[in-house]
């Protein structure tokens, strides 16, 4: 008999969505490809046509209504709480892109109900899934780095630079180095909702050493990770390459080669690795590796980076 499908929604088609998810989901013969949401109707029914979702509609009672398993929440940030929330209290696992919650007071509560109904809730912190990322942390294996540089720059500023972007950055630094005692951090702004740069100085409770550095004044659009440790060292191009050497050699492992040319950007930086991780929990019953908990915790850290540097925090 054939195994039974997981029946999938998605709430969003921007940007993010139809890049990422709209072209991925599809790809998995497990997964029945319910119906798609979004605010206009007519956005919605134009990605249906465009994935091959079965229906499109635009009320969150008319989404549930599709007997989903599980969804997808890829709206703008300020809708993730309430989207979230209402999924949970119908009894549907979730996916969501970060941050769950604009403020620490509703992630702590969404973390709170995901725990009291039993529902999978898994925060799209992507790069922790992205090959490159996910070589480089099997340099250390069980171990991690003593010296981790975490870079994420842009061009230009926009509102709340800092949360909008580094808190990939902040996320891959607790994936590599754990939890964090002690944080000093460093702006520079005219208006503190639209700051040039935050940089940040970690000290992680196993006594290793962070350097975040989030940059809206560069040339160019970069992300750049640099982990140090047990004299092995491995550096991350986002999303390309990585080059991991020791006292003897270097070695480089670049995407698009291994692709035969043909690396796209849903592969490239994690979103599949993610996706299939998240349908295969759903599936099996296990806990996402970025879990409501777990996801929690970049939060929080991120809330004392911008605290610690007198940029407005998650309030």
């Amino acid at each position: 008999m054939a195994e039974k499908k997981l029946r999938v929604g998605v709430i969003g088609v921007g940007y993010v969505s139809k890049n990422n998810f709209l072209p991925v989901l599809p790809r998995f013969d497990d997964v029945e490809f319910v119906g798609l949401m979004a605010g206009k109707l007519e956005n919605a029914q134009h990605a249906q046509r465009l994935c091959g979702a079965q229906q499109a509609v635009a009320t969150l009672e008319a989404f549930v209504s599709l007997g989903l398993d599980c969804a997808f929440v890829l709206t703008p940030k300020q809708c993730h709480a309430e989207q979230i929330s209402f999924l949970l209290e119908q009894g549907i696992d979730v996916y969501s892109e970060k941050p769950m919650a604009t403020t620490l007071k509703d992630a702590a509560r969404i973390a709170e109900a995901a725990a009291k109904t039993g529902n999978k809730l898994m925060i799209g912190f992507n790069r922790r899934y992205a090959p490159v990322c996910q070589k480089a942390k099997a340099v250390y294996g069980e171990g991690s780095p003593e010296v981790i540089i975490a870079q994420k720059n842009r061009p230009a500023t926009e509102y709340r630079a800092t949360l909008e972007n580094a808190i990939h950055m902040v996320d891959l630094m607790r994936y590599y180095g754990g939890e964090v005692k002690d944080v000093n951090a460093l702006t520079k702004f005219t208006d503190p909702y639209y700051e040039t740069f935050t940089t940040a100085q970690l000290e992680f409770e196993n006594g290793a050493s962070g350097m975040l550095i989030a940059a809206r004044c560069s040339g160019q659009w970069e992300e750049t990770i640099e982990l140090h440790g047990n004299n092995r060292s491995a550096f991350i191009k986002m999303p390309d390459s990585v080059t991991v050497t020791d006292a003897e050699e270097q070695h480089k492992t670049a995407m698009t080669p291994l692709a035969m040319g043909w690396a796209k950007s849903e592969d490239k930086l994690g979103f599949t690795n993610a996706i299939r991780h998240f349908l295969d929990c759903v599936r099996d019953g296990k806990t996402p590796l970025t879990d409501a908990a777990d996801a929690y915790k970049t939060h929080e850290l991120l809330d004392r980076i911008l605290r610690a540097a007198g940029l407005p925090a998650m309030d």
